[in-house]
């Protein structure tokens, strides 16, 4: 029994259980044990290291993060592919991997083709959730979430982030939707997935570099024992994916302004240079980072780590030792 008297939170992976993907699963010793003991687990992405930020900055905000998280008393987990397995808390040698060397990003569908190939792959928000559940992860850091793609009218580019949001009962801490996206097709889109989207102390959708939109939430969390009480509620009632957004720290956060004006042009560049799919964010988060001389680097890292502590403070909330009862 679970702190909130129905299934519970955490859940222990067995070998033989009905989820077949844990067989894949390589839990690092550390987080085996905190899973097993209740205690505190935040998974981590390994997408934004290996594509979504340059060397040397990728390897040092992921130990900032990490470092970030084991502040609030919370174990870190990050989630990547190698050698056919699905590491749940990477090895040193996969971190190093994916800071430097060349490797697949992985989404939910990927999965399966990854592990085939014992390539070395770095998950996506799809793939981190879809892993994490099934190690009995409850909650999830990232920067931002993918969504409904700004030429989506033309291209049908929608981020497979929204659809695992309805399968994962997983709650993902992030800093809103990237800037790059439609924002109001994307809240439509995560209504209609039945996703909640949240404001953790804030009441507007934050858009990754920019502290504040003019869309509302449909709620506020005022603190981490709040969010563990609704997530503890919103589990019980058979809710799957959360979305709880923090704003970027005001001061490094960007004017929309702004950021709308360089994402024009590269937009525009993409458009003409035929950078399509998977790769499209990269690319566009590469040419804002040049467009705004490292303004858009200095919002990405500092919100990442800002995400992970929350994360981590909202994860021990929900863990025994901090357990927050709805009952």
């Amino acid at each position: 029994m679970g702190p909130y008297g129905g299934r519970p939170v955490w859940s222990k992976p067995q070998p033989n259980g009905h989820d077949e993907m844990r067989e894949f699963i390589s839990l690092d010793p550390e987080v085996e044990q905190a899973l097993n003991s209740g205690q505190a687990v935040v998974a981590l992405e390994s997408s934004f290291l290996a594509q979504g930020l340059p060397a040397p900055e990728n390897l040092e905000t992921a130990q900032a993060m990490e470092s970030a998280i084991r502040q609030t008393g919370a174990v870190p987990a990050m989630i990547a592919l190698c050698d056919g397995r699905i590491e749940v808390g990477v090895t040193p040698r996969t971190l190093a991997a994916l800071a430097e060397e060349p490797s697949t990003k992985i989404s939910g569908r990927d999965l399966a083709y990854a592990l085939h190939s014992k390539a070395l792959g770095a998950t996506t928000v799809a793939a981190t959730m879809q892993c994490a559940a099934s190690a009995g992860i409850r909650i999830f850091a990232t920067g931002g979430i993918g969504g409904v793609h700004r030429l989506a009218s033309a291209t049908f580019d929608i981020s497979a982030d929204l659809r695992q949001m309805e399968r994962s009962a997983v709650a993902v801490v992030c800093s809103g939707a990237k800037s790059i996206l439609d924002l109001p097709k994307t809240l439509e889109y995560l209504e209609t997935c039945g996703v909640p989207l949240l404001g953790f102390q804030c009441d507007t959708l934050p858009a990754f570099y920019v502290a504040q939109t003019q869309y509302a939430l449909d709620a506020t969390l005022d603190n981490a024992h709040a969010a563990a009480e609704y997530l503890g509620l919103h589990w019980r009632l058979g809710g799957q994916g959360v979305v709880i957004t923090v704003p970027v720290n005001g001061q490094v956060a960007l004017p929309g302004a702004e950021v709308d004006k360089w994402l024009e042009t590269a937009l525009s560049e993409a458009q003409e240079n035929a950078i399509t799919g998977k790769a499209v964010t990269p690319y566009l988060l590469k040419r804002l980072s040049q467009l705004s001389a490292g303004r858009t680097l200095a919002a990405n890292t500092s919100l990442l780590i800002s995400n992970a502590r929350v994360a981590g403070e909202i994860s021990v909330a929900l863990s025994a030792n901090g357990r927050v009862r709805c009952d």
